[in-house]
């Protein structure tokens, strides 16, 4: 019998479509994509060559105009379809940038609404 093995997320995930750039910090291959769902300690990226599970990353995101980025680390990818992303080191005023979008994410999900960012 095979076991299935069900993915599991450390934290609750929002959808959230922003522009990324993904780059590998060892060969400085970059790809670009959408984010599909965000956290508080990742996201998923669509993008049709995902990078190899284990890969060492830096993400730039934007959202309206608002950028963030972050060093993570590619945990999951799935062919034509993306991978997925934990973050590994952020700095303190991009951690506030993520924190401020899964508020609004939080409010516009119960229907409250929250100033721009």
């Amino acid at each position: 019998m095979q076991q299935v093995q069900l993915e599991r997320h450390r934290a609750r995930r929002y959808p959230l479509r922003a522009n990324n750039e993904v780059t590998d910090v060892q060969s400085e291959t970059r790809i670009s994509g959408r984010t599909g769902d965000l956290s508080l300690v990742g996201c998923h990226v669509n993008t049709l060559k995902p990078l190899t599970p284990g890969t060492k990353i830096r993400i730039k995101m934007t959202h309206g105009s608002v950028n963030f980025q972050a060093l993570g680390r590619v945990v999951y990818a799935r062919s034509n379809k993306g991978m997925g992303i934990v973050f590994t080191n952020i700095q303190p005023n991009d951690q506030m940038v993520l924190e401020k979008w899964i508020a609004q994410l939080r409010a516009s999900e119960r229907g409250a609404r929250l100033p721009a960012l």
